[in-house]
């Protein structure tokens, strides 16, 4: 929808005196500098933050864009591995207003994608305020205002400020902070244990007897990656070939679901891909009950799409172990009752959104718990901009409401 920018209500100016207090995140500590923002905040310089921004000066309104990282989209440019490449075709993957250019590849890689985001931001004139950390964001009832409080990357009081506007976007996705597996005996493991967001190269660990904890699509590409390093991963998950009946399976899934439901969907993408991929089972990857799809639908569990993992697996350049009972020293002991002797340990088990953390509204921390499927960026960002103009739809409980609405038409997440 098109916002009307326009100056603060009289209400709502903003003062220290003592006839009009305003409650402030964090109100024990010292008071930073207000700054109004004439335009919405948007949080997160990202793919989703960049898209906002983007959208909202086509149309005339700019915004500010807060960034904790030193540069744009720093998920991919500080924390994906070299060899990454989109999973998903190119034409899924753009930002709004501006193509891909004509010359990369259906799949561009990790640099291309990062050169192409640094276009986008180029072309629309955004330029975020980085190695600002939103600590806290709140809606004031009172002034019906957004009040976002920030702090400079060296974590100095005199360095933070707190910014005030009418509108809140949240864009600082699904893949924030780094999730770390309970595994008994992993602190006291003798080997040097690193999270994929360190992961770089499979080159560091040449020679090297590698397990890889946990393979979504990343585990399976760095497996790839450590095959000639005797990488030893573990699966339970679905597995889809990237490409099915001569097209990308997620655009061949985007179009069986404008006209079946995801049940039976599901159970075709299933057929093809045993055709494709043989029985999986036999090499230790055990399907899910659930479907690709639902799965994703219901957890926010993405599908792996083969780029060549399976054949080194068939292979035996990786091999498949199950879940893990506990390491003792540099031996992991396997649920099978199976003991090996491992070099180094790479965790490919995920990220969290950070979300709750700082976005101080009712029932968030329940949306990011109840609604997987959807994406915590996705919920996030039409819910804030939703409560700026009206607060109800997070408070009521009666009907369906507008989280409901967005479940039912959301499939694949972000």
């Amino acid at each position: 929808m098109d916002l009307a920018i326009k100056a603060p209500p009289a209400a709502a100016i903003i003062t220290t005196s003592a006839h009009t207090p305003l409650r402030r995140c964090q109100d024990s500590l010292p008071q930073p500098p207000l700054v109004w923002v004439q335009g919405p905040i948007v949080v997160g310089a990202g793919p989703s933050g960049l898209a906002a921004a983007a959208c909202l000066k086509e149309k005339g309104i700019d915004s500010l864009v807060l960034e904790r990282s030193s540069c744009l989209a720093p998920l991919w440019q500080l924390k994906m591995y070299d060899r990454l490449s989109l999973h998903l075709p190119r034409q899924f993957c753009e930002l709004p207003l501006f193509p891909f250019p004509a010359s990369y590849p259906d799949y561009p890689t990790k640099q291309q994608f990062v050169a192409y985001l640094e276009s986008y931001a180029a072309k629309f004139g955004i330029n975020p305020m980085y190695n600002h950390t939103v600590v806290c964001a709140e809606f004031d009832e009172r002034l019906m205002l957004w009040r976002v409080r920030t702090t400079q990357a060296t974590g100095m009081m005199e360095d933070d400020v707190e910014y005030v506007s009418q509108w809140l976007v949240v864009a600082t996705g699904e893949n924030s902070e780094a999730v770390l597996p309970m595994i008994d005996g992993l602190e006291e493991f003798r080997g040097s244990v690193i999270h994929t967001s360190a992961y770089k190269s499979g080159s560091k660990f040449a020679g090297k007897t590698v397990l890889v904890v946990g393979c979504g699509n990343s585990g399976m590409e760095v497996c790839l990656d450590l095959c000639n390093h005797n990488g030893y991963p573990h699966i339970v998950v679905h597995i889809l070939p990237r490409e099915m009946l001569g097209q990308p399976t997620f655009r061949l899934a985007m179009w069986l679901l404008k006209w079946l439901p995801i049940h039976i969907v599901d159970r075709i993408l299933l057929l093809v891909a045993r055709a494709i991929l043989g029985d999986t089972s036999q090499f230790g990857l055990k399907r899910p009950s659930l479907g690709p799809l639902e799965l994703k639908s219901l957890s926010g569990k993405t599908p792996i799409l083969d780029i060549g993992t399976l054949a080194k697996i068939k292979s035996g350049d990786i091999k498949v172990r199950p879940a893990i009972r506990r390491i003792a020293g540099q031996q992991v002991k396997f649920v099978d009752g199976r003991s090996e002797q491992f070099d180094a340990i790479v965790l490919a088990t995920g990220y969290k959104s950070n979300v709750p953390c700082w976005l101080k509204v009712p029932h968030v921390r329940e949306l990011c718990s109840v609604w997987p499927g959807l994406g915590n960026e996705s919920t996030l960002v039409l819910a804030c901009v939703m409560m700026a103009c009206d607060p109800s739809p997070w408070k009521s409980r009666k009907g369906k409401g507008h989280h409901e609405q967005e479940r039912e038409t959301s499939l694949m997440g972000s």
